[in-house]
């Protein structure tokens, strides 16, 4: 039986919680009251990174280990003090999305499910140009922390030697976020150039532990994702609570801190007390505030060398001086090379396809099964050979893995069979 609602007085707000001790950590046992509480400990620090910002409502309400959906325009249902505001997305499409002003907005969104706060880079009363560029380190499988923390220190020293100030925070995944401060001067299209050469300077800096490369097939070390600064894109912010089974904590860390700390001390239960003895590392980024000038002529210069424009996102319209969009497993043979006897791409790296399915748990059981099919095959395989994509749906996403079976000896790779989960994203859709 659910429990009765709660209404809690917050900022002068009255606000109503339903079912107060629903449980969405299973394995810590925290409950809904507990997030809610959580956030109201960390508001101040929280509401730094959302306030005054349109917001993608990513709603898990059956708890951290169901399937979340995405719900861009905000509810009809809301109270008159939720402020909304309009965007214009890539597809054309518009949507009112949700602007948090107050903690009493944080209690409100948490109790509609949302873990993690989702903001856009930009605040409601400027939506085409971007306050903030954010470099995400995303490491390939087999990565460990250090590697990262490391990669963090060559991102800073990058912002700064180009009149930026960064301010990291751990993921509260697997990877760590650096944000800087920027004028509201530059629309996205120049603020994702200006990560790019972010991204291929890093890069330049430490070849070995990190890349820039957009496909995962060509990925090793800490992948430094520029396209999280495309227009669109949500990072989860400061504060945040993610979904994981610990109830782990996206949090910002001063730059001393970086070398040693441990992503898994920051915690729903341990956040709260430590933002109240050291306060928030993030307390003066709005002061901080920096231009792109010395980024956009560094991505000026890589241009002039022959770089074209890093890969988009797959839904987004081919750009002018992108290059081809064709992940490198599938690109053609070059201007006067055999062709294939069918015509078809051929593929440069031997991948094939394990899962397509509504969940990732599901995807990671059919790789599993094959898994114990092919245990010889396995043996060859390295952590970055396996490749498990995050896909966008229509309302939420849904999980692709395939293998990259270039350590697997030519006589022992297995062919392509039928995949172990077949899900069709768009079966019975009809725009």
């Amino acid at each position: 039986m659910a429990d009765p609602k709660t209404v809690l007085e917050v900022a002068g707000r009255q606000v109503p919680v339903s079912n107060p001790g629903k449980v969405y950590f299973p394995r810590t046992g925290h409950t809904k009251i507990d997030l809610i509480r959580y956030y109201l400990a960390v508001a101040d620090g929280a509401l730094r990174g959302v306030a005054g910002r349109p917001m993608a409502l990513k709603r898990f309400v059956n708890g951290a280990e169901a399937e979340p959906f995405f719900q861009k325009r905000a509810p009809e249902k809301r109270p008159d003090w939720i402020e909304t505001v309009e965007l214009r997305f890539p597809s054309g499409r518009t949507a009112d999305e949700v602007v948090l002003r107050d903690p009493a907005g944080l209690v409100w969104v948490a109790n509609l499910g949302c873990i993690d706060l989702n903001p856009h880079p930009v605040l409601a009363g400027d939506l085409d140009h971007p306050d903030e560029l954010r470099v995400d380190l995303d490491p390939v499988p087999g990565v460990g922390w250090a590697q990262i923390c490391d990669v963090a220190l060559v991102a800073r020293s990058v912002l700064a030697d180009h009149g930026l100030t960064g301010w990291p925070k751990t993921s509260g995944s697997r990877g760590m976020h650096i944000y800087a401060r920027i004028e509201q001067r530059w629309p996205f299209s120049d603020v994702r150039r200006a990560a790019v050469a972010v991204a291929r300077e890093i890069e330049r800096r430490a070849p070995d532990l990190a890349t820039s490369k957009w496909w995962k097939e060509e990925r090793h070390g800490v992948f430094v994702d520029y396209n999280q600064n495309a227009k669109d894109r949500t990072v989860a912010s400061a504060y945040s609570v993610r979904p994981l089974p610990d109830a782990r904590v996206s949090t910002p860390l001063t730059w001393d801190e970086v070398p040693e700390c441990d992503p898994a001390a920051f915690t729903i239960d341990t956040v709260p007390a430590r933002f109240g003895e050291v306060g928030d590392p993030w307390a003066g980024m709005d002061a901080a505030i920096g231009s792109l000038d010395a980024l956009l002529e560094l991505a000026a210069r890589d241009e002039a060398a022959g770089l074209p424009d890093a890969p988009w996102p797959p839904h987004y319209e081919k750009q002018s001086g992108e290059a081809p969009r064709v992940q490198p497993s599938k690109r053609r043979s070059p201007a006067g090379g055999a062709p294939s006897p069918t015509g078809r791409r051929q593929s440069t790296k031997p991948l094939i396809e394990i899962a397509r399915a509504a969940t990732r748990a599901e995807a990671m059981a059919g790789l599993e099964r094959w898994r114990a099919r092919h245990a010889g095959v396995w043996a060859y395989l390295e952590p970055a050979d396996v490749l498990v994509d995050s896909m966008r749906g229509r309302s939420s996403t849904w999980t692709r893995i395939r293998l990259n079976l270039e350590h697997v000896p030519e006589s022992e790779r297995p062919p392509q069979e039928p995949l172990e989960v077949d899900y069709d994203p768009w079966a019975g859709f009809q725009p």
